[in-house]
């Protein structure tokens, strides 16, 4: 059964300082999330049109504290990365540009 995908217009990700300035300097172009049941439920069946990536939480009209990029879609892949710990984990590596 195909499950009809959910418009929405903007998904939003809070970020930590390191990875926020790589995004800004366009050296990172994915981003990482757990695959879990959490993220599962706000990417799997939904079409996002733009990602907002914030540097933590700021204030909506805190705008240099606001990146706004294309939403390419994910796929899911297996990563080892120091944000996980040592282990291998499976994420949502959330494409953009």
């Amino acid at each position: 059964m195909n499950k009809k995908k959910e418009l929405i217009k903007t998904l939003i990700l809070p970020l930590k300082k390191e990875y926020f300035n790589e995004i800004k300097n366009e050296e990172k172009f994915e981003e990482y999330r757990l695959y879990n049941d959490f993220w599962k439920k706000r990417l799997e069946n939904k079409e996002y049109q733009e990602i907002c990536f914030t540097l933590g939480y700021p204030k909506k009209e805190n705008k240099e504290k606001h990146l706004h990029k294309k939403y390419l879609g994910y796929r899911i892949k297996t990563i080892k990365h120091k944000h996980f710990g040592d282990k291998e984990v499976e994420v949502f590596a959330i494409q953009f540009e």
